[in-house]
């Protein structure tokens, strides 16, 4: 019941301020995101790499509607790649892109300057041997989304994408990504969408979940299975065990500050774990996106201001 209205507040800026001038909120936001420069990112990576914990960056920012502020975005992202490369961390580690965050939607030209300010960090990952995924937002931007991709992989063919199970659409975006040298990272969705586009059941969306995990998972691509949910992870357990695949041509990912004891396990199970790690000082939306989605989240985030205010 709480999660239209919880993620209608991730884009309202009076909530936002609201929220913000909450004593108590920082230190509340610390258990999910990393910190606000690249020294905060990089010390966690440090952490979670100790932990046998592969790790995937997002400097928080979206709806960018400036184009300094994008390219702002872009040298955020060489800079962090460059400190990660100079501490050692930056082989197999991966970004996670926003395309609205880069340019998107610039009203003039914004798909091909995200392509540029995308090609970029491309190449900043690719000459210190990390990667890029490219996040996916709701729904309107999801074939300009995937149209870019396509661009970036005839350069980068290990460019990431992100599908997203609550959309009626992706069982067949699996199929199309799912061939030889494609990374696909499935996760339930995130944002408020309409049910002509968009499974509104939990069950509903937990059985598409099922039904695109099976495509990748019999597929040639390099499925990474996004999801704190203990059903789904012993479900693509079994299916990847049925796909013969092994440790190295699938992983599972989970956001920072969610059951990383449950982290620990997969990775000390031998499996490849990867854990989405933001930071940055837009923070706003992507926490707000997190309460939405799990209930013991908004009450850690309740009993923080009860305690901290």
């Amino acid at each position: 019941m709480l999660r239209a209205p919880l993620l209608a507040a991730a884009r309202s800026r009076r909530m936002r301020k609201l929220v913000e001038v909450v004593p108590a909120t920082r230190s509340v936001v610390s258990r999910f995101v990393a910190g606000s420069g690249t020294p905060d990112a990089a010390r966690v990576v440090r952490e979670l790499a100790d932990d046998g914990l592969r790790v995937t960056l997002d400097h928080l920012g979206e709806d960018t509607t400036d184009a300094e502020q994008a390219a702002t975005t872009v040298r955020a992202y060489e800079e962090l790649l460059s400190a990660l490369a100079a501490d050692g961390l930056a082989f197999g580690a991966d970004v996670s892109v926003k395309l609205s965050a880069v340019g998107q939607f610039l009203p003039a030209d914004g798909e091909k300057v995200a392509l540029e300010n995308a090609r970029k960090i491309c190449a900043a990952a690719e000459a210190v041997g990390a990667t890029v995924t490219l996040d996916m937002e709701d729904h309107t931007t999801t074939d300009s989304t995937l149209g870019i991709l396509r661009e970036l992989r005839t350069e980068y063919p290990w460019v990431g994408a992100v599908l997203q199970a609550y959309l009626r659409r992706t069982e067949q975006d699996c199929r199309d990504l799912s061939g030889e040298g494609s990374r696909v990272r499935l996760c339930k969705g995130a944002y408020a969408e309409p049910e002509e586009v968009a499974f509104q059941d939990k069950s509903e969306v937990d059985r598409s979940y099922v039904r695109c995990l099976k495509i990748l998972m019999q597929g040639k691509g390099y499925p990474m299975v996004a999801s704190h949910d203990p059903r789904m992870i012993a479900i693509a357990e079994k299916l990847a065990m049925e796909a013969d695949r092994k440790a190295d041509d699938h992983e599972f990912q989970m956001l920072y500050g969610i059951r990383p004891e449950e982290q620990r396990r997969i990775a000390g199970d031998g499996k490849t774990m990867r854990v989405y790690v933001p930071y940055g000082d837009e923070w706003y939306g992507y926490f707000m996106r997190r309460l939405a989605e799990r209930p013991a989240n908004l009450a850690f985030f309740l009993r923080g201001l009860a305690t901290r205010g």
